[in-house]
């Protein structure tokens, strides 16, 4: 049961399968898009197009093999700000994005302001990301490190 709100259109099974097969493999060919969710090849295509134009689709990209680029150790990190007024999380906020071994970064309503996805080859690599870069974004109090020691579900590697 889907709820209908002025930003969201209800979406049908169609609309659904589609999803969920184009989050399994983006870039199977429509025909067999099709095929899979019981249209023909034209609606189908009308269908992915008006999903991508409403935004339910944000774009197709590669996923790409952390392990065979050296970059398979992952830290969580939880940080507290000195200032969290809305100029300060906006500094934050600015400074995350150009990290690049950030791979994700949250704010959070808890004990702590931002959890951090940190992706790196190492711990090493990481302990110098940690002191030399994540310690030195604005408005960093404290940090609190979380070691991943295995993925057991990530959705971007599950099909």
């Amino acid at each position: 049961m889907m709820e209908s709100t002025d930003s969201f259109s209800p979406l049908d099974s169609y609309d659904r399968k589609i999803l969920a097969r184009l989050a399994q493999d983006g870039r199977q060919p429509v025909t067999a898009l099709a095929r899979a969710v019981g249209l023909s090849k034209s609606p189908c295509q009308m269908r992915v197009k008006r999903l991508q134009e409403k935004g339910y689709i944000l774009g197709f990209r590669a996923i790409l093999n952390p392990a065979k680029l050296g970059q398979d150790h992952i830290s969580f990190t939880e940080v507290r700000l000195n200032d969290t007024r809305e100029s300060a999380l906006r500094a934050f906020n600015a400074a995350v994005i150009a990290v690049p071994e950030i791979e994700q970064c949250h704010m959070i309503a808890g004990s702590f302001d931002y959890l951090l996805k940190v992706r790196t080859r190492n711990i090493h690599a990481y302990r110098r990301i940690l002191g030399e870069v994540i310690s030195k974004l604005p408005h960093v109090a404290s940090s609190s490190t979380h070691v991943s020691m295995e993925a057991v579900k990530d959705s971007v590697f599950q099909g």
